[in-house]
């Protein structure tokens, strides 16, 4: 006998024995996902059941562009994001940190098509600026920067700037953060290059600017490669002075020979 979570996400639309996100990414061109809606938010308020299927019937519904879906992770992320009952059920490889947030929101941004369909747009941006406004306290598995489009940047932009800001001062003020708080900002603020470079490059500057990781310089680099403004031309020589190999790499593919970042290779 098949369990709700086997019939719900682990049977494709056809029947046959499927992936989970398979059935979710099938979703987004197949009507009969609303069929399906119904069992996946009674298993999400499921009380009894797995942790990891309440989640993954969360996603679905979140992918699917579904009020359930979206109202859920705002009330998630707006009172305690650590007493959802699948925290920490899925963790990332770098720090062993929850990444549920990221999961949703890499399903949120994806659901912009179905959300435009079913007239719950506003409710997905409600869904991410919920979700950006936790950069600075949960971890996001290395999704907040490379899932928001140039759109969902643009409709986050204040609550972009509110949590970077918040979060240097955190840093700034010796807090110790479970996950790599500086990497993950660094990310967000390299999104606003889509949108709006100056302000991207004044929020990108001080989180650089004082002994950054390796691993913060290397995700920085490809946000600053792409910008064109003065300040950006600027952040990237300071990068480029970082002598790290993969950040030149990064910054030498993106500019034509004898760029004016590059003092050595101007100088040879």
């Amino acid at each position: 006998m098949t369990t709700a979570y086997e019939r719900l996400l682990g049977t494709g639309f056809d029947g046959a024995p499927a992936d989970p996100y398979d059935v979710i990414y099938g979703g987004y061109d197949d009507p009969a996902h609303r069929d399906r809606v119904p069992g996946l938010t009674a298993l999400l308020a499921d009380p009894g059941a797995a942790a990891g299927e309440r989640l993954m019937a969360l996603v679905a519904l979140v992918s699917w562009a579904e009020p359930a879906g979206f109202e859920a992770v705002v009330r998630a992320a707006g009172t305690d994001p650590r007493a959802t009952p699948w925290y920490g059920w899925s963790t990332d490889r770098w720090f062993s940190a929850d990444r549920s947030y990221g999961l949703l929101c890499e399903a949120a941004t994806g659901s912009d098509e179905l959300a435009g369909e079913k007239g719950t747009s506003e409710l997905r941006t409600a869904t991410l600026r919920a979700l950006v406004a936790l950069a600075d306290r949960e971890g996001f598995d290395d999704r907040l920067g490379d899932c928001l489009d140039a759109r969902a940047v643009r409709d986050c932009l204040p609550g972009i700037r509110t949590v970077v800001e918040r979060g240097l001062a955190r840093m700034r003020a010796g807090e110790r953060f479970h996950f790599d708080v500086e990497t993950q900002l660094v990310d967000l603020a390299g999104a606003v290059t889509q949108v709006d470079e100056e302000l991207a490059v004044e929020l990108l500057t001080p989180l650089l600017g004082n002994a950054p990781s390796g691993r913060a310089l290397r995700h920085a680099a490809g946000p600053v490669s792409r910008c064109r403004v003065p300040a950006g031309r600027a952040l990237a020589a300071r990068l480029w002075d970082s002598g790290d190999a993969y950040v030149r790499e990064v910054l030498g593919a993106r500019e034509p020979a004898g760029g004016d970042f590059r003092p050595d290779v101007q100088a040879g």
